[in-house]
């Protein structure tokens, strides 16, 4: 109503809506004196709000005020139901009169007064605050033995008994009316057209009779010096004022005759509660309310509101919705609780947001209506209508459908993995084969290709070179404390080693030429004890920088989630990325020399020269490492440890390949050729 009471009412429902995200989509008021004065009016004032209320996609309406008011709603409805498609074929509306209204108990008096005249069916499944009710003792029998002429001046009984019975009580009645007896039965009358149990507004009033009394009572007893005692019995009290009955009324406590405790709380408010009934209409046009809920303010905490949703029937038109929707329920629930087969029906402004999505504010609109956006591709929303997304712990991520986190895998290289088993096969399959070049040098070890160009270099540069397949597999497997250590200092040592003979077996070419005299003191000096002592000392300097690195900062193992959204970078950190650069620098600085040498040697004569072939050999280890250090920047996590031990394999293959293949060519396949006849034959 368009009144204060209604104000108040609206600001309070408002902020409590608010607080548990729900919008109110508009807002229509009743004026509180309607005066229409022709049925132009009436129709004109019914137009006007039809649009909001009945054409709104709304499903849910809240209805408070006085029996007026839901006189001016019911009119509304009906007019747009059945009068408006009959009288104005114009009318593009689309009408709907499928709601779920939400009401005071003062829908009642709206139904007893239209029942017979209109359709109410347009109410069916509207859900109402019913005052708690009870039968007090008697009361049955008093409906049962009542009579009309028996109340002496009750012009409401009268008034009543017309209505109820279809009689008159006019000493000259109709043609369509008989003459009331006042023998009439009201237990006679269709139960729901007049129910025998004791309304909850009679019981209202039933219960504030008693209220009053007791609180007279006990103002009476409490001041007996104003009170005298009549002749009758009566009470007569001097100075009264209703003012001063408030005090009592707040002390009141009393049960019932019905057996219920009536008493205040701290705002003077009774404790008794509410029932939550349902109107279910039938189509004789009468109608039960079932009791399908309760409001109870002291209850337990949690428990204040009970709603069985199973009992309640919703109005047959959002209950079609309801069919189609119910699948939908179904998926998202995995289970609807009612008995019935009925879903709730659906009253929002837009669909809801479905785990995955957040919600999305629409300009100029009320909370309520929003988009849905999808999650960031980094955070989950794993519930419905979420307003915002979230992030997964630091060792999860989102799953394909955002919906909720699962653990982050591990990456690293691993054995169980294609990548790993096939270079793991080339490492084992290289190391197999140096083992053979190995033991066929050893076989032959008199022969004079094996003598020739330092015997004891070429079997320190195949073991070097055997190892160096074999650190390989260190980088294979789940990283751990040791493996992290051992990984790039054995391949940088090992390395060393392999790249120092080399560099040694360059300069023993390349000497042997210089010193043409048999017997040479500088010859002599720049033999095997040369050869050996390059091989140590610029082995020593890599051994000398590992060991500065594993003093000063050593790798170990780590994790990286920040690199990949979806899985955790097992990995080992080098500690020192400086050190860890010298190791590789040192190893660029020896074969850059080694190719230098060995390709300003390459021309010499071919009997006693393999410069040419190590020359070979170290542009490709050098192509090989050049190209290593972008790619390997270039990647993470297994690709990365999957490069370096690609490069591990091709620089040692190239160098197993192009220095000893053409020997093992003579030694297996050639044997006349590993002659001393051979190797000392001159290119003229």
């Amino acid at each position: 109503m368009d009144d204060e009471s209604g104000e108040r009412f609206f600001q309070t429902l408002e902020a409590r809506l608010s607080e548990n995200g729900v919008c109110l989509a508009f807002r229509e008021t009743v004026p509180k004196n309607m005066r229409l004065h022709s049925i132009a009016a009436v129709i004109e004032d019914m137009m006007s709000h039809i649009p909001v209320v009945m054409e709104s996609k709304v499903n849910a309406f809240i209805v408070y005020g006085e029996t007026a008011a839901f006189t001016w709603l019911a009119t509304i409805v009906w007019v747009t139901a059945l009068v408006i498609p009959m009288t104005d074929f114009s009318y593009k509306g689309k009408i709907s009169a499928g709601k779920v209204w939400i009401t005071t108990a003062q829908i009642d008096f709206t139904f007893s007064h239209f029942q017979k005249d209109w359709d109410i069916q347009m109410f069916h499944g509207s859900i109402s605050f019913t005052p708690h009710s009870n039968n007090p003792p008697g009361f049955q029998n008093f409906l049962q033995f009542i009579e009309c002429l028996g109340a002496k001046g009750n012009g409401f009984f009268k008034d009543f008994w017309e209505q109820a019975f279809d009689c008159s009580n006019s000493s000259e009645p109709t043609e369509d009316n008989i003459t009331c007896t006042g023998k009439e039965k009201l237990e006679s009358l269709p139960g729901p057209f007049f129910e025998m149990s004791m309304t909850s507004h009679s019981y209202s009033i039933y219960t504030a009779v008693y209220v009053v009394a007791h609180a007279l009572h006990t103002m009476y007893s409490s001041r007996s010096n104003h009170r005298a005692l009549k002749e009758e019995g009566s009470l007569e009290t001097t100075n009264l004022e209703p003012w001063q009955l408030h005090s009592f009324l707040q002390r009141i406590s009393f049960n019932t005759s019905s057996g219920d405790e009536v008493s205040f709380n701290d705002h003077g408010e009774l404790e008794a509660g509410f029932h939550l009934t349902n109107l279910v209409t039938f189509p004789n046009n009468s109608y039960v309310r079932v009791q399908v809920g309760r409001l109870d303010p002291r209850a337990p905490p949690g428990q204040e509101l009970i709603i069985r949703d199973s009992k309640i029937e919703w109005h047959r038109n959002l209950t079609q919705v309801g069919k189609i929707l119910k699948a939908l329920f179904l998926q998202l629930y995995k289970k609807v609780s009612h008995c019935n087969g009925q879903v709730p029906p659906i009253s929002v402004c837009n669909d809801h947001c479905h785990p995955g999505y957040s919600k999305k504010k629409k300009e100029r609109e009320k909370f309520c209506c929003y988009d849905c956006a999808p999650c960031p591709e980094d955070m989950i929303s794993d519930q419905k209508d979420m307003d915002y997304c979230v992030s997964c712990p630091e060792d999860q991520c989102p799953n394909n459908g955002q919906n909720q986190c699962i653990p982050r895998t591990p990456n690293f290289l691993s054995l169980e993995e294609p990548l790993g088993i096939v270079l793991a096969l080339m490492a084992l399959s290289f190391s197999l084969i140096t083992a053979i070049v190995l033991g066929i040098f050893i076989k032959h070890w008199d022969t004079p290709i094996v003598k020739a160009n330092n015997r004891s270099l070429t079997y320190i540069l195949l073991v070097s070179l055997l190892l160096c397949f074999l650190c390989s597999l260190l980088f294979i497997g789940e990283p751990n404390e040791m493996t992290c250590l051992l990984r790039q200092t054995a391949f940088g040592i090992i390395f060393s080693v392999a790249v120092s003979s080399i560099l040694a077996k360059t300069v023993t070419v390349v000497v042997a030429f210089m010193v043409s005299k048999p017997g040479n003191n500088f010859r002599k000096w720049m033999g095997k004890r040369f050869a050996h002592s390059a091989v140590i000392f610029f082995s020593l300097v890599q051994v000398g920088i590992c060991a500065a690195w594993l003093g000063i900062s050593p790798p170990f193992p780590d994790l990286d989630m920040q690199t990949l959204s979806r899985e955790i970078i097992v990995q080992c950190n080098e500690g020192s990325v400086i050190l860890f650069y010298c190791v590789l620098g040192y190893l660029g600085f020896l074969a850059t020399i080694s190719f230098t040498v060995a390709f300003l040697a390459r021309k010499l004569p071919d009997s006693f020269n393999e410069a040419k072939f190590i020359s070979f050999s170290m542009l490709v280890f050098c192509s090989v490492w050049l190209s290593f250090v972008p790619t390997y920047l270039s990647t993470r996590g297994r690709e990365m440890v999957a490069v370096e031990i690609f490069s591990i394999l091709a620089s040692s293959a190239g160098l197993l390949g192009c220095i000893f293949s053409p020997k093992c060519f003579i030694i297996v396949l050639r044997p006349n050729m590993n002659k001393r006849e051979q190797l000392i034959r001159r290119k003229h």
